[in-house]
Parts: structure tokens; C-alpha cells; sequence
């Protein structure tokens, strides 16, 4: 199955991670595992697992070609709005090598 990760970088890794599963917990069935600073998301279409490290939050999401874009778009949407904040982006890398899709927080107008 295809799968794509983006590293996230952050001081807060378990904290983001901690608050994206109970967000995504109202649609999806989540796992976040405080003391293994890891996370399990399964959607309708697909997995995704979360794990905190030092420094950085690491994201991967698992399902067929045509929801790959979907997927990577609703975690790193979603974390990008927790992280407003500290400006976080999520650029995500599929295992064939090419690049997934890239959250970020808009540009605010002039």
C-alpha cells in the first residue's frame, strides 16, 4: 500500500501529537500512547501513525493511490492549525521517492 511521512519539526512534538489524535478522534479511531510518545489514526480509506521524538513530530500516513493526496492533506491540515502559532509546515514524501503535498499556514493578506 502507498505510504507518505513528513517530519515535522517542533519543540512540542507529544503535545501536537497528543492533541491531533483527540481531534481526529471524532471521525477516525485514534490511539496516543503518552509514554511511548506514539499515535495510531485509522481512517475509512487508511492508517496513519504519529511519534514523537526530540525536536520533531513524525507522521505517516498509509492507504491506496487515489487517497494518498486526501490523507496527507487532513493530518497536516489539521496539525498546521494546532501550530499556527509556531508556524509549523508539513511536507510530506511518498515511498516512491517524489514529493506528497505541503501544508503550511496561509500567508496572512497584506
Amino acid at each position: 500500500m502507498p505510504r507518505s511521512e513528513a517530519r515535522v519539526v517542533t519543540d512540542r512534538p507529544h503535545r501536537y501529537a497528543k492533541q491531533l489524535a483527540s481531534h481526529l478522534s471524532r471521525r477516525s479511531e485514534t490511539h496516543w500512547d503518552e509514554e511511548t510518545g506514539e499515535g495510531r489514526l485509522i481512517f475509512q480509506n487508511g492508517t496513519g501513525s504519529l511519534t514523537a521524538v526530540d525536536g520533531a513530530l513524525l507522521l505517516a500516513v498509509e492507504t491506496e493511490a487515489e487517497h494518498l493526496d486526501l490523507l496527507e492533506d487532513v493530518v497536516g491540515r489539521h496539525l498546521v492549525r494546532f501550530g499556527t502559532k509556531d508556524e509549523l509546515v508539513v511536507e510530506w514524501r511518498r515511498d516512491t521517492g517524489e514529493p506528497g503535498t505541503t501544508q503550511r499556514r496561509p500567508e496572512d493578506p497584506e
